[in-house]
């Protein structure tokens, strides 16, 4: 059975790399893979989170014509982050499925990116290798809730009236305020 290779330049946090040469000859490669104690610490780091208590990426890659590659996993972890609101812990469990397919360039020729909405968004380029730790770092930053809070967290008293007590037509609360100014200063100097 091929081994995964820890070591990838552009994943130094949790890099999972299988080469595809090594399972040219296999209709399918499964894989269980888990961060090692430290990779849970630089995870966490790199997601904003207090900590990651657990996390398995588990599924298989599926040779599919014309040497392409189907991955199915599932992703499960447990993630604390802080509330947006208190800053206390919030545990978030995640369970998700994911799903990519790799497929060879149609040709070497570079040309111009389009994007289209309809395109299927779990296409991927093939290169010689995968990186399943760079996948399941990407479903994880997916997953995760941008703005987590506890249930029973409400902003104290003193910070709702202040937020309520602000002039909606203030510079300040009104970020783009300063550009719309300028906006209508130069159009009506012209």
């Amino acid at each position: 059975m091929p081994e995964l290779s820890k070591k990838a330049p552009d994943n130094p946090d949790f890099a999972r790399v299988i080469e595809l040469a090594a399972i040219r000859d296999q209709d399918e490669f499964a894989f269980d893979i888990r961060p090692e104690p430290g990779e849970a610490v630089a995870l966490a780091r790199l997601m904003g989170a207090i900590s990651l208590r657990r996390m398995r990426f588990a599924g298989r890659l599926i040779a599919i014509a014309p040497k392409g590659w189907k991955l199915e996993a599932q992703l499960g972890a447990t993630v604390v982050q802080p509330c947006v609101v208190t800053l206390e812990p919030v545990t978030t469990r995640i369970d998700q499925d994911v799903a990519r397919r790799y497929l060879p360039a149609a040709d070497e020729t570079p040309r111009e990116v389009m994007i289209d909405a309809n395109e299927d968004d779990e296409v991927e380029p093939l290169g010689p290798r995968i990186d399943l730790g760079l996948v399941a770092i990407e479903a994880l930053a997916l997953a995760l809730p941008a703005y987590p809070r506890r249930a029973d967290a409400v902003l104290a008293p003193e910070a709702a009236a202040a937020l309520n007590a602000r002039d909606p037509d203030d510079a300040e609360t009104k970020p783009f305020a300063a550009l719309a100014a300028l906006r209508n200063k130069l159009g009506n100097s012209s």
